[in-house]
Parts: structure tokens; sequence; C-alpha cells
């Protein structure tokens, strides 16, 4: 029972790091921030959003790179449509990361 509770412990670990780890590149938490406007977007269209608002071309090899791991993270979500794979952004991990987060480093009575 008790190596049951370790391992799901280093499960939220293994979570928590690579949520965080997703999160700490500006190129992905730009690709987030553009999807949380407009949510199912293809590849092209974040290439192209990505040009127009930051003034600089990414190659579809990046973004693609950078989107795999957003998917391991949790962080996006895929599906087809037709012949296109759509990036819709789920905040769903990002909430549980944060808050576990901050419940473990801000509990009462432990402020200095």
């Amino acid at each position: 029972m008790q190596q049951n509770y370790c391992i799901l412990v280093r499960v939220d670990d293994d979570q928590l790091d690579n949520v965080f780890k997703a999160l700490g590149d500006p190129i992905r938490r730009r690709i987030l921030d553009r999807l949380a406007k407009r949510q199912g977007q293809s590849l092209f269209e974040i290439c192209a959003s990505s040009f127009a608002e930051d003034g600089r071309s990414l190659s579809r090899q990046t973004i693609s790179q950078h989107l795999d791991m957003l998917e391991r993270a949790g962080l996006v979500r895929t599906h087809w449509n037709g012949r296109t794979k759509m990036h819709t952004f789920d905040n769903a991990p990002l909430r549980k990361a944060a808050a576990a987060w901050l419940n473990k480093h801000l509990k009462k009575g432990s402020a200095r």
C-alpha cells in the first residue's frame, strides 16, 4: 500500500515537471496564448499567426516539436478534422499543477 502511494506521488511529480518544463519556453507560452484566444487551430494557422504577431517565421518542424511537448504535458489536445490535425489548449493540467505547487508551498503557518 505504501509503495503504491509513492508511485502515485511520483506520477504527480512527473506531471508537474512536464507542465512546468513546457511552460519554461517562451515560444510554447506564446503558442498557448494563441490557442487560448482561438481554439482548434491547425499547424499552418499556428505558424501563420506566429509570423503575423511576432514578425518572425518559425519552421513547421519547430512549431510541431513545441506542440508535441505541449501535448505530452497535457496542455494541448488534438483531434482530426478531415486530414487536418487541430490543436486545442486544455488548461486543466495547468490549473492542477499550479494548485498542487501553491498548496504545497503556501500552507497556512509556513509564511516567513
